[in-house]
């Protein structure tokens, strides 16, 4: 696959200084700004698509007419939460 480069990014000194004192063995800067760009990528797209259905949802109810008390889904969800819990911590 062809790779391609993003432009050099001017920084102070003081966040140059920051990034290199968080590196991990072996990771150099260019691959910590690669890892931040796909993290804040996959956040960003994670986001939209979250409120997207939101706003889906929103329009569905008002076609519908079908709305929920959120303190009857807040409760139905705690309940699911703790039979989890209950399930997996025994």
């Amino acid at each position: 696959m062809k790779t391609a480069t993003f432009p050099s990014v001017r920084v102070d000194q003081q966040l140059r200084d920051a990034a290199e004192a968080v590196l991990r063995k072996g990771e150099t800067l260019t691959s910590l700004l690669e890892t931040a760009m796909r993290e804040t990528i996959q956040r960003r797209l994670a986001k939209d698509e979250f409120v997207a259905r939101g706003l889906r949802a929103r329009d569905n109810a008002h076609e519908s007419g079908t709305y929920h008390v959120a303190s009857e889904v807040h409760a139905e969800l705690r309940q699911r939460l703790d039979a989890r819990r209950k399930q997996v911590l025994g």
